[in-house]
């Protein structure tokens, strides 16, 4: 079994792109994008942000990304095997918490996913929420009921039938998934466009206040929502990359996926903001009422997405059939990019020495018992997407550290440059990854911390079980990696052996 794992490949190079763009493609995109423009709008509008996080592109997302395919083509193995790959067993810990982050995400993620497939069948079967009030009825009631449990269970079962049979079953998958989802987008967009007064939103989105970039909060949240949009630095695309030929081009690719990513963000976001602006705007709100609702977070950050959007499609000519697509392509988003995540634990204990089915079956039981607390509670859900959420910044760095250690020059002349179908990689790439990289990450983290201390929790930022406490982060992330530590040695034997 072992040899047939390592003999898998992608059958073509579209279908390696479409399940790329999956991973990239999430929920992120749909669900957090544009309130996290909105938030970062100044009163003329939101396009220096857009500029930042479009800079933060080719400095973070891309430079990880081709790191990422780089590691995972050269290894053939997970996040463990490859840093055992390129730096030597003693680093097999740093690969474990680059691969346990993930999986952490991937308890709560499914969580999400399972609202997302809720609500379409509410769109589908029952009438749109009107009001306020209904839509805020329509999320409690299902918060207070068994039905959390039963999607997140839904979540990953699905997930784990998507990769039942590695790389052959995820393509399959991801090539409906991905043009399906895409032609919901672009058909959503041409729809919330054609209403009236929907382009002061976009009129607004576009609109840059120059002022805003001498803020650095602007760009730390650009840094932050480009990490998240792309999934740069979390162990995906490595994970993928074990299962391409080596002549499709690394640097074509990590192009092709950051990119096309970022355009289904701002696909994302001209129609949520066409929608808004034009449906209460209608209503008489003035343009700081209609920003307060795109910024209003709500549990979970469930505020815009999941109690407004359904009542602004009531209100809509053909509402209902743009509710049941959104809320459609937002399941499928989602879907895209939990295979991944699964796939990547999944290959992690096979390369450990477990089988692909049982490999598979503990991942998706796992998941599904971590994921209860979340799904129960939103209160434990925004903690743990507070804690792993920022050790993306960590699992970033430690995916430089490893292209450093290794030799960044070396790596580009032996694993790209020599593939004449590629597009040429350039110095710059060295200094990003030795520099650039790096000082963001620690950037992010010291910030992320910051505000911790400052602002999310103040008066009890020592506290481990305040939710968004700098103690909480600590002791979950050191709890993770003293067992790493601990575990070092058995698991570069078992990579190795």
């Amino acid at each position: 079994m072992e040899q047939r794992e390592s003999e898998q490949r992608f059958s073509s190079r579209l279908a390696f792109l479409m399940s790329a763009l999956g991973i990239a493609v999430g929920t992120g995109n749909i669900w957090r994008f544009p309130r996290i423009a909105a938030t970062n709008g100044g009163d003329e509008g939101a396009g220096a942000f857009l500029v930042a996080w479009v800079i933060f592109l080719f400095l973070w997302s891309i430079p990880l990304i081709i790191a990422e395919y780089i590691m995972g083509r050269k290894s053939r193995k997970g996040t463990v095997g490859a840093f055992v790959s390129l730096v030597g067993g003693k680093f097999a810990w740093m690969g474990g918490f680059v691969g346990l982050v993930t999986t952490a995400i991937t308890f709560y993620y499914s969580v999400v996913v399972g609202w997302c497939i809720y609500y379409f069948i509410q769109m589908l079967s029952q009438p749109l929420p009107e009001t306020t009030e209904a839509s805020w009825s329509l999320w409690n009631n299902y918060q207070a009921s068994a039905l959390p449990l039963f999607f997140h269970g839904m979540a990953m079962a699905v997930g784990a039938l998507a990769i039942w049979r590695g790389v052959s079953s995820i393509e399959k998958v991801n090539k409906v998934l991905i043009p399906t989802l895409l032609a919901i987008v672009v058909l959503s967009v041409i729809r919330a466009l054609t209403l009236p007064g929907a382009w002061n939103g976009v009129a607004y989105l576009f609109t840059p206040q120059w002022s805003q970039l001498s803020n650095p909060k602007l760009w730390l949240e650009a840094l932050t929502q480009n990490a998240w949009d792309t999934g740069a630095g979390w162990g995906l695309f490595l994970t993928y990359a074990i299962y391409i030929r080596r002549r499709y081009g690394i640097v074509k690719n990590a192009f092709v996926t950051a990119i096309g990513n970022n355009m289904v963000s701002l696909l994302a976001a001209l129609m949520v903001f066409g929608t808004v602006f034009s449906i209460l705007g209608m209503e008489g709100k003035t343009s700081g009422e209609i920003l307060g609702v795109m910024k209003e977070s709500g549990p979970a950050a469930t505020g815009l997405t999941f109690i407004w959007m359904p009542q602004l499609f009531a209100k809509m000519p053909m509402g209902k059939l743009l509710a049941i697509l959104f809320f459609l392509g937002l399941s499928f988003a989602g879907f895209s990019s939990l295979i991944s995540m699964m796939e990547l634990t999944s290959r992690n204990l096979i390369d450990l020495g477990l089988k692909r089915k049982m490999a598979i079956a503990c991942v998706a039981g796992v998941s599904y018992i971590m994921g209860i607390p979340s799904a129960k509670n939103l209160d434990l859900f925004g903690n743990q997407d507070f804690v792993w959420g920022v050790a993306l910044m960590i699992s970033g760095i430690f995916v430089a550290v490893a292209v450093m250690r290794y030799g960044v020059t070396v790596l580009r002349e032996k694993e790209v440059l020599q593939n004449k179908n590629d597009w040429d990689l350039g110095a710059w790439w060295d200094k990003n990854i030795k520099f650039v990289v790096p000082m963001l990450g620690i950037a992010l983290l010291i910030w992320w911390l910051s505000l911790s201390a400052t602002v999310y929790a103040p008066d009890d930022w020592y506290n481990p079980l305040s939710p968004y406490s700098v103690m909480t982060c600590l002791v979950q992330w050191g709890t993770v990696l003293a067992v790493l530590l601990w575990l070092n040695r058995w698991m570069a034997d078992r990579i190795q052996s």
